[in-house]
């Protein structure tokens, strides 16, 4: 933070602010004191649009030199640091209002204890601001909210990349990187990405809605269900990831870490307890949840099947006559995603994105910029993908090509110069299995035609003599189909799998095999955490209310449970017992009430999350099992791939430490 000289205005009121000398006088700063008590006075400041420096003097001009000799101080205090309203951006805070060129802020000066410095001009509290979107006014040296930098400086135009001049700065929650398992970037020696929801962010309310639309229509027409679902909607925001789908049943579950049951419903019906605990709860065997009973609902792509199959759950309860013969629930599933492969295979949903990237595709300029500082910093950068060459080049060119004079994206190879190899339909998760015999194909970019080649190494063609190469030079991408990740590790000169960072949005087919087959360290990319985060820092107080009316429950069952004992056990006077019995019976009113104030409260807090399935990474107080494979399966995870950007590439992630419950009332948090 760059501190400016201080220099003392006058004011009629015993306040001043130090300007820097290099803004001009026209873009000072100015404060209009009101008639208020003393104890607490607003002022009206005018702040420039522009980022300026300034700090502030607190002092009384009848004072004497010593510190001791000061009347009690005084704290300053920002409206701006209200909770905002949740239909604004953290960033943009209630206070704050436009007039003309300047920004009006609201301010107290609040009767309270302040640090003193020096033995002069009073105590001085010291703040720097940027009214950029996404930036709030830190006062005091001490920003208290987590969401003060966006990673931009220019309300998004321009990528605030680490390297950059403007790079290094605090980050905003919401686009930090955590760390589940410790991890020195000196180490990495090539940083490989997923292209569909990691690079490629689809927007849900277009792109889920047409692999819907599509989904219903392969149903009618291919595989004989009625009519009347091609007028059925799709509600993109009511399914999350982490859920279950009991394909026997018909039933969508939220477990916890330990795979017990939480929330339950049978299409959209919601399990009363003691259904959800007579199905799951009262068996010999536990059940482990996986294939090919159910379902894990684990990537963003799965949505929409979801959704479709808790209607035709719902459908098939009210109409058995107009389901196909012979499908029960776990057969309608089976159709779902029958008729979601033949969207995939036919190419439906492909070359509707293809058409319109811009309708489907999320923009963002800090991709080139963080790929190219991975790259300047020394290390490898490859692409590895499921989609076939013609929709990864259409995508890659939205997302890192170069574009013509009137705005529109030029489609050529341009991007491939951020990658050192890119490997298309690589079927994952079966690529990350060092016993997969799977040829190597090499694209020509072109074409599209696929060249033989012997693990990687250009192969002569029959009728040649010499190996047709794709592309010129030594250090021009290579781009291939299929294939293998022993073939990656040789094309990159891998010598261990340690030295690789993947980076995928998919738990199975991305983090999982990566991690545990090969060791790879590994990055998951959660696009929910930046709106949970936001809620958590929001709802932090109502968390603590929580806490506390747990807690009180906790010591008013013991009180109840002690007073049972000795009305049962101790020979005690009947008046005693009297006594004994009106005290137990007010404690189990005062139970009850804590009791339904705690649910209640735990209900509302819940469906600020999700209506109906709550904190993504939580179920009730329990890490969510999606939760858990995070923990488990990702060293890091972050809501957006460019965060990447914003760390030094060189970075030593460190994680927290954990804490076991007997430490956790006993370490201050």
């Amino acid at each position: 933070m760059f501190l400016a000289p201080t220099i003392p205005l006058q004011f009629p009121n015993p306040i001043a602010i130090g300007i820097s000398p290099n803004i001009p006088e026209s873009d000072s700063l100015s404060l209009h004191p009101h008639r208020l008590p003393k104890c607490l006075f607003k002022s009206i400041m005018r702040i420039p649009k522009k980022p300026a420096s300034f700090c502030l003097a607190l002092f009384s001009p009848d004072l004497s030199t010593s510190p001791s000799s000061l009347s009690p101080p005084f704290r300053f205090a920002s409206a701006i640091l209200r909770k905002s309203d949740r239909s604004r951006s953290p960033g943009k805070r209630k206070g704050i209002h436009t007039l003309g060129g300047f920004l009006e802020l609201e301010l107290s000066l609040v009767h309270c204890t302040a640090l003193l410095f020096g033995t002069s001009g009073g105590s001085q509290l010291h703040a720097s601001y940027s009214m950029e979107k996404g930036y709030e006014t830190a006062v005091g040296g001490d920003n208290s909210s987590p969401f003060s930098h966006m990673g931009s400086t220019d309300g998004g135009q321009q990528p605030c990349v680490w390297s950059s001049p403007q790079g290094g700065c605090k980050i905003d929650i919401r686009k930090q990187i955590f760390c589940n398992r410790s991890l020195n970037m000196k180490n990495i020696l090539a940083v490989g990405f997923d292209m569909d929801y990691t690079l490629a962010q689809y927007k849900p309310e277009t792109f889920e809605s047409l692999a819907y639309d599509g989904t219903i229509r392969k149903l009618v027409y291919d595989l004989g269900y009625p009519r009347e679902l091609l007028d059925w909607s799709f509600d993109w925001t009511y399914m999350v990831r982490g859920l279950v789908l009991d394909k026997k049943r018909g039933n969508i579950l939220k477990m916890d870490r330990h795979k017990y049951v939480k929330v339950a419903y049978h299409g959209f019906k919601e399990l009363s307890k003691e259904d959800k605990v007579g199905t799951y709860g009262n068996t010999l065997i536990r059940d482990s949840f996986d294939e090919p009973d159910y379902a894990l609902i684990d990537t963003l792509f799965s949505l929409a099947e979801a959704y479709l199959f808790a209607q035709l759950v719902d459908f098939k309860d009210k109409n058995l006559e107009k389901i196909p013969k012979g499908a029960d629930y776990s057969v309608m599933y089976k159709d779902v995603r029958a008729a979601v492969d033949l969207c995939h295979r036919d190419g439906t949903l492909k070359q509707m994105v293809a058409k319109d990237p811009k309708r489907y595709i999320n923009e963002d300029t800090t991709i080139v910029p963080m790929l190219k500082m991975l790259r300047d910093s020394g290390r490898a950068t490859f692409l590895v993908t499921n989609s076939l060459w013609d929709y990864t080049n259409i995508v890659m060119n939205f997302l890192c090509g170069s574009r013509a004079l009137d705005g529109s994206r030029k489609c050529n190879f341009d991007w491939l110069q951020y990658f050192d190899v890119v490997i298309t339909g690589s079927a994952k998760p079966s690529f990350f299995h060092e016993g997969n015999r799977a040829n190597l194909f090499e694209v020509e970019h072109e074409s599209g035609m696929l060249l033989n080649t012997d693990n990687g190494s250009p192969m002569a063609q029959v009728g040649s003599s010499s190996p047709r190469l794709s592309l010129k030079g030594d250090k021009a991408c290579r781009v291939f189909q299929g294939g293998s990740v022993g073939h990656l590790h040789k094309l990159l000169s891998i010598e261990s799998s340690s030295q690789v960072l993947y980076v995928g949005d998919h738990i199975y087919g991305d983090i999982l095999r990566s991690k545990k087959v090969l060791g790879w360290r590994t990055m998951l990319v959660v696009p929910e955490l930046e709106r949970e985060v936001e809620l958590l820092w929001e709802l932090r107080d109502t968390r603590k209310q929580l806490r506390k009316l747990r807690n009180e429950r906790d010591l008013i069952e013991d009180k109840i449970h002690h007073l049972k004992w000795s009305l049962k056990f101790e020979d005690t006077s009947a008046d005693e017992k009297q006594k004994l019995s009106s005290e137990y019976n007010a404690l189990e009113s005062e139970r009850d009430g804590v009791r339904i104030t705690h649910q209640d409260a735990q209900r509302e807090c819940h469906k600020m999350f999700h209506k109906i399935w709550g904190q993504l990474m939580k179920t009730g107080y329990q890490n969510s099992r999606f939760a858990h494979q995070v923990e488990r399966f990702a060293c890091l995870y972050t809501s957006q791939v460019s965060n990447l950007s914003l760390y030094s590439p060189d970075k030593y992630y460190r994680p927290s430490e954990d804490y076991m419950p007997h430490e956790f009332d006993i370490i201050p948090l």
